[in-house]
């Protein structure tokens, strides 16, 4: 039954709900992702900028990266061109294209309607958005649970399923060793709070997405004579013009779209969370960041992926394996032996602070639930490291159901918000480019413009107040 319900809802539902409204946001904006390209990397250098006391808008960056940059760069991928061919990846680059802006507008209403907690800490989301945005609490909590329950709880045994088993392939490690090391290293990570959470995804984003793209790059350079024609393979495919892949047009539709979201997150809500904790002059300027997120996740990290596995000559139609063991062969295929040690310990790493973003957004969210109940928050601190060992060392593939399922409800209640705030947003895009076109370079939100939202004063101080 849930196989079913989820074919559903992820084969049907989520691509129109992903694909129309990232479209319809993305023709309203007159393409910002497009408009803002080139001025990304602009913001992406302003971001290294410290926080005063809060998380920086680079370090909110990394921990948003660790979060998109995870198993699904390598399994997910795999798993896309195995059931949808070639041209699964093309979809994917769709997905990632109309989902730059979806984030864009998430991550910038994330800002806007942000809080500062008890702790002096920016805490914020669509939850956060849905009740002081739409008036609407209930809808908030709904929001809230389904992040819990989806991002917080399910996807960390998903994620720890994932590289314990293939540190198992690759290594011979114990899954019940691996789980239990896991689990520890995790748990003194998770003490420190999001402060420690950001430091680690800080120095580990940028080494793992590194090294991860030297390699497949060198890989690529190895192939580069075969490029051209795999990447009109994988436009060919998309549309059912190659024979060798025209009967899975359908499915590399789907999977396209459906590893794709799981990837990058656009549109899902969770990326909200974690750029409100940034300190910015401009909520547009954490959207600009987080979009550009996506196209370092996808048309970078997976592209990357893709390239790798279809260069190698290992992959054939039909393939029947997972994912992980399509990338490692594929790897391997090219330079040696080390090409599987290489994939494992690189999926280590996603993973590890891929776990770190969920846990942090199932506990944001719990928070506002629940408030400042620090037994709560200790308790689902256990919930979520007992899940994870129980995930390394038992294949939970009904739970994995459930949470597709409730992903795609993330994606309803999110995308739906966004298109009922999507005028607020606009106002805001509007007022950030307004004073980029008087020479601002970087513009300064004014609360000040803005009387007629529920903001709040500490996060967002009229400026005459200052």
């Amino acid at each position: 039954m849930l196989e079913v319900i989820n074919d559903f809802l992820s084969g049907k539902v989520l691509i129109v709900l992903i694909v129309g409204l990232g479209s319809y946001f993305t023709i309203r904006s007159r393409f910002v992702q497009l408009r803002h390209f080139v001025h990304m990397f602009a913001v992406f250098r302003n971001s290294l900028r410290s926080g005063n006391g809060q998380l920086s808008s680079f370090q909110a960056l990394m921990l948003s990266l660790a979060g998109r940059v995870g198993a699904g760069n390598i399994a997910g991928v795999g798993i896309a061109v195995t059931l949808g061919g070639p041209g699964a990846v093309f979809w994917m680059w769709v997905t990632a294209l109309v989902g730059m802006s979806s984030s864009l507008f998430e991550c910038t209403l994330g800002q806007l309607y942000k809080r500062c907690d008890s702790d002096g800490q920016f805490r914020g989301g669509p939850s956060f958005y849905i009740q002081h945005g739409l008036g609407k609490r209930w809808l908030g909590m709904i929001m809230a649970f389904l992040l819990l329950m989806t991002f917080g709880l399910a996807f960390n045994g998903l994620q720890a399923h994932a590289v314990t088993h293939s540190l198992n392939d690759a290594f011979g490690v114990s899954t019940t060793y691996a789980g239990l090391a896991m689990a520890a290293l995790l748990g003194i990570v998770f003490i420190g709070g999001i402060k420690r959470i950001a430091a680690v995804a800080d120095l580990l984003v940028p080494i793992k997405t590194l090294a991860y793209i030297a390699v497949t790059l060198y890989v690529i350079v190895l192939q580069f004579d075969q490029v051209p024609a795999m990447l009109m393979t994988i436009v060919k495919s998309a549309f059912g013009l190659d024979q060798a892949f025209g009967g899975l047009i359908g499915t590399a539709i789907v999977m396209g779209v459906k590893r794709g979201v799981f990837a990058n997150e656009a549109g899902l809500g969770g990326a909200p969370n974690v750029a409100a904790v940034a300190q910015v002059d401009h909520p547009v300027a954490q959207g600009v960041v987080q979009a550009f997120s996506v196209f370092l996740d996808t048309f970078l990290i997976c592209t990357c992926t893709a390239l790798l596995i279809l260069l190698s000559g290992f992959y054939t139609p039909g393939f029947e394996g997972d994912g992980i063991a399509l990338t490692q062969n594929s790897l391997a295929a090219v330079v040696g032996d080390w090409g599987r040690i290489f994939i494992s310990v690189a999926l280590s790493l996603f993973v590890f602070t891929s776990i770190l973003y969920n846990y942090y957004l199932g506990e944001s969210n719990l928070r506002f639930l629940i408030g400042e109940n620090r037994k709560v928050l200790v308790g689902y601190r256990v919930l979520v490291l007992v899940l994870i060992f129980w995930g390394a060392v038992e294949d939970l593939g009904t739970v994995f159901a459930f949470a597709d399922i409730t992903m795609t409800m993330l994606a309803f209640v999110n995308l739906m918000a966004l298109a009922l705030l999507f005028g607020i947003a606009m106002r805001v895009l509007r007022d950030y480019d307004n004073q980029r076109a008087a020479g601002i370079a970087e513009p300064v939100f004014d609360a000040a413009k803005f009387r007629d939202l529920d903001l709040d004063n500490r996060a967002w101080p009229e400026r005459d107040a200052r």
